[in-house]
């Protein structure tokens, strides 16, 4: 069956990994209603395409903390990947160096810093999780920077793991012959088998509880990386970020896996973008599967997207062809939409080329 579109490849990967592994990747947190709204939101958002302009050219390039890509999808840290494929983060590095645009490794990888760099040329952000041995989480920092990792995407919605029930049924680990590699000469980078999720029983005993704004300031004084503060969902928060030195943010709900009930990320961008007053950049992940949700991101504001998900399932489907091909689909859907709504350039994709169902009639511009 030719694939068609990035959706098609969950259920290939459903087959092909086994079920504690599908699930791990799969599901959200508690009664998933934040999974499903991730997706829906996006529905409710419609557009107000222009007519007669000439999309002969489009150009998708953009710069992202001053480096230039091709289009503005990216891929979001995703944990563990050589459980969907044996070459893992490996095949995800080199799929996004050769689309142009910048991959986020996870602190849980299971492929290095190191290694991954040894992959060849390539933008990279380093996710981190802040663990409650500070001299681990600055020796991790400073390998990701002397391995050429260019900022720091710092998780912030994570105190305490989202309970993910999935997880806890299937009693979730990692499979043996993987390691978390960041951590293996620390001895921390196996997880233990639990009579619950192996994972929460790993996060509650490693990481940080206690973490907090003065720790954003910290993360500064020991790497020149800038830091995006991934996990924002409003505005209050959206300012303090900014106070406390983020070089931007990243909408996120950590792929609806923590607190269930919060809204979907689209849904949540506008408050952040309007609080950041333009003196940061705004990113967005979650529930992105579509070229059409890219441009209705950037058109409430967002400077790119993080895609997760669709990469471990094409991973897992087809390797490194796989992730290619998702991030060859969504470019070539996002330059359509572009075309079809009148625009031939990102600064060119505005508020006005969308309308949100939860607008009335009279929000909209006046013809």
């Amino acid at each position: 069956m030719e694939i068609t579109n990035v959706t098609e490849y969950e259920a290939i990967a459903k087959e092909k990994l086994p079920k504690m592994v599908y699930d791990y990747y799969a599901s959200g947190a508690e009664d998933q209603w934040t999974l499903k709204e991730n997706r829906n939101a996006f529905a409710r958002i419609l557009f107000r395409p222009r007519i007669l302009i000439d999309v002969s050219k489009i150009d998708m390039t953009t710069t992202v903390l001053g480096f230039k890509i091709s289009m503005p999808i990216m891929v979001a840290p995703t944990a563990m990947q050589k459980m969907a494929h044996p070459e893992g983060e490996y095949a995800t590095a080199r799929a996004a160096s050769a689309a142009g645009t910048i991959m986020t490794l996870s602190s849980w990888a299971t492929s290095s810093v190191e290694e991954v760099a040894s992959t060849g040329p390539g933008i990279r952000f380093f996710q981190l999780y802040v663990y409650k041995n500070r001299k681990v989480v600055e020796q991790l920092v400073r390998r990701a920077e002397k391995a050429g990792f260019k900022a720091n995407a710092l998780t912030v919605d994570t105190p305490r793991l989202g309970r993910r029930e999935s997880d806890i049924k299937n009693r979730f680990t990692l499979p043996p012959n993987l390691t978390l590699k960041n951590f293996e000469g620390l001895d921390l980078g196996k997880m233990d088998e639990a009579n619950d999720s192996g994972l929460a029983s790993y996060f509650a005993g490693q990481i940080d509880r206690t973490l907090s704004w003065k720790d954003v300031q910290w993360l500064q004084t020991i790497t020149s990386m800038p830091i995006l503060v991934k996990g924002v969902l409003t505005g209050e928060d959206a300012r303090i970020a900014i106070q406390a030195g983020a070089a931007g943010i990243i909408v996120s709900n950590h792929g609806a896996r923590q607190l269930d009930y919060v809204p979907a990320t689209i849904s949540a961008l506008e408050e952040v973008v309007k609080a950041t007053q333009g003196r940061v950049p705004v990113f967005l992940d979650g529930g992105v599967r579509r070229g059409t949700d890219v441009f209705k991101a950037l058109a409430l504001g967002a400077s790119g997207i993080f895609i997760g998900r669709p990469v471990v399932f094409s991973l897992a489907a087809e390797g490194e062809a796989g992730v290619r091909k998702v991030l060859q689909m969504l470019r070539d859907e996002f330059e359509l939409t572009m075309a079809l709504s009148g625009c031939r350039s990102l600064t060119e994709i505005t508020r006005n080329h969308i309308v949100t169902e939860w607008e009335t009639p009279r929000h909209l511009p006046r013809l």
